[in-house]
């Protein structure tokens, strides 16, 4: 546990001296390319792994608060920093165009929600009109199985 803590903080060190060289550095593509952060490990996902919606359902209508319930299927869920093998923790992606990069941590913000708990369910408020859900699976640090555990995305109407 203590070397995952450690492999966070080097790597969060290590994102964050690239962002300073680079704001420090006249912008060419050459210089764009090197300030991408380096591809990180990932974790493989086990043959046959499924990841899906409980509730709601695809084309559903929710009211403004309504609960995600997320199934998963030959793998195992457990809170973010365990290394457990086959086992990962959930991710909500909410009107999410494009996926977010495979090989670094999934981004936590009010489009990518994480449930680093281990938490199998949650309660949303979204605004009226439609919208569209994804699930995606994190290892121990939040980045995405190879290949990825994605759940296919949903539409609800909310009320």
């Amino acid at each position: 546990m203590k070397r995952i803590f450690l492999l966070a903080g080097a790597v969060l060190f290590a994102a964050a001296a690239a962002a300073e060289q680079a704001a420090k550095t006249p912008e060419t593509p050459k210089a764009a390319e090197a300030a991408k952060p380096a591809a990180l490990p990932r974790t493989a996902a086990p043959a046959g792994a499924e990841l899906y919606f409980i509730a709601p359902a695809d084309g559903a209508t929710v009211g403004k608060e309504f609960t995600v319930r997320f199934g998963l299927k030959g793998m195992g869920v457990a809170p973010a920093g365990v290394t457990t093998d086959k086992t990962g923790h959930h991710h909500l992606l909410i009107d999410v165009t494009e996926l977010p990069p495979m090989n670094q941590p999934l981004p936590n913000d009010a489009q990518h929600k994480h449930f680093g708990g281990g938490q199998t369910e949650a309660t949303l408020t979204l605004p009226p009109g439609k919208h569209t859900l994804q699930l995606i699976l994190g290892d121990a640090l939040h980045i995405p199985f190879d290949p990825p555990v994605m759940s296919p995305k949903i539409t609800v109407t909310v009320k």
